[in-house]
């Protein structure tokens, strides 16, 4: 089969020449992908995995329907080949999975591939931070909802604790894994009493707080617009506390708006899918633990990509799947969302491709 891009130069003997990168609908780039390599968590998250539906006897995918790590590295050449420069390994929770560090190690050998990061709910990042270092990962976002027990406890399902999370994100620190970026999902009248603290923990450290807002992913959350606590709202109250000045992008398409203490404590950051959506900058696509390829965090359906690999496609076959799904690409649920919300279409859950 032939390229259905042109080439844009010679590629090393380690991998496919590097092609062209496809656009999609809207003229955007195909620069990130997501890799779930879980579909289990150690948590039981409201807005995500709630344990009324996730229970003891819930049928998660046996190991022989997740991607193993061969299929996975074959999969993120192809997505590297035609413009992919950044991964991020995601869940579920992804150390859960065994022997993750070999697949961090096989991930950074491929050409092309300028930025190797992790997200995890940090339970067991303690354990695993100085080998996952040591094969290569550089960078690692750990979920931290809020420094409050009582909170922390309702927003993971009853379970883990601050502490071990707290350990994972100090571990992670003395195996040089920088910068350290935390994550909260903030929710009207659940934990935005406790952002301050939260803010307050981390100000001086070289961990970067991002608030982010809650938003309606997957179908099982009962999100409601007024749990939503704009990342405006947010500004202003730690602007209220430490003056805050914004700070340029590191990067085109970066989601989170920055902003930097002006006594020199550090930045913070802020996710606005909901107030003010980012859809047009998206270059994201999103690789579920069965290996499904999705164009959208709120997507509706996938493409198989499993079926492909394990029914003796060629990598130019891969490609040119990966590629035609790409350009074919329309998503931006959150400029839509209050019409897109009234089709009752499902949309894939946030356990199966990370957030």
């Amino acid at each position: 089969m032939t390229h259905e891009f042109p080439l844009a130069g010679p590629g090393p003997a380690a991998g496919p020449a590097r092609l062209r990168g496809p656009r999609d609908l809207l003229n955007r780039p195909l620069h990130d992908l997501r890799i779930s390599v879980m579909d289990r968590c150690n948590f039981r998250c409201p807005y995500c995995m709630p344990k009324s539906e996730y229970h003891e006897n819930y049928r998660f995918l046996r190991s022989d329907e997740r991607l193993s790590f061969a299929e996975i590295v074959r999969l993120a050449r192809q997505f590297v080949a035609l413009g992919v420069v950044k991964l991020r390994l995601t869940g579920g929770e992804p150390l859960l999975r065994s022997n993750l560090a070999e697949l961090v190690g096989d991930l950074t050998t491929l050409p092309g591939v300028r930025d190797l990061a992790l997200t995890t709910n940090g339970v067991l990042l303690a354990r695993h931070a100085e080998e996952l270092a040591a094969n290569g990962l550089r960078r690692v976002t750990v979920s931290l909802d809020s420094l409050d027990p009582d909170v922390f406890a309702r927003m993971s399902g009853g379970l883990g604790s601050v502490e071990s999370v707290l350990e994972g994100i100090e571990a992670a620190r003395l195996a040089g894994l920088a910068p350290i970026k935390v994550n909260a999902v903030v929710q009207a009248g659940v934990n935005d009493h406790t952002v301050l603290p939260l803010i307050e923990r981390f100000r001086g450290t070289g961990v970067i707080v991002r608030l982010i807002e809650y938003m309606d992913v997957g179908n099982r959350n009962a999100w409601d617009p007024r749990s939503v606590v704009t990342a405006q709202t947010l500004r202003d109250t730690i602007h209220a506390r430490w003056p805050l000045s914004p700070v340029d992008q590191n990067y085109p398409g970066e989601v989170a708006a920055r902003y930097r203490f002006d006594d020199g404590a550090g930045e913070v950051g802020f996710i606005s899918s909901v107030s003010q959506p980012f859809c047009g900058s998206c270059s994201r696509a999103r690789l579920s633990s069965n290996g499904t390829l999705y164009t959208c965090l709120f997507a509706t359906d996938g493409l198989d990509l499993r079926a492909a690999l394990r029914g003796g496609a060629d990598d130019d076959a891969l490609r040119q799947m990966i590629a035609e799904r790409w350009r074919l690409r329309s998503d931006r649920y959150s400029e839509d969302r209050d019409a897109l919300r009234k089709t009752a279409q499902r949309k894939v859950e946030m356990y199966h491709i990370g957030g």
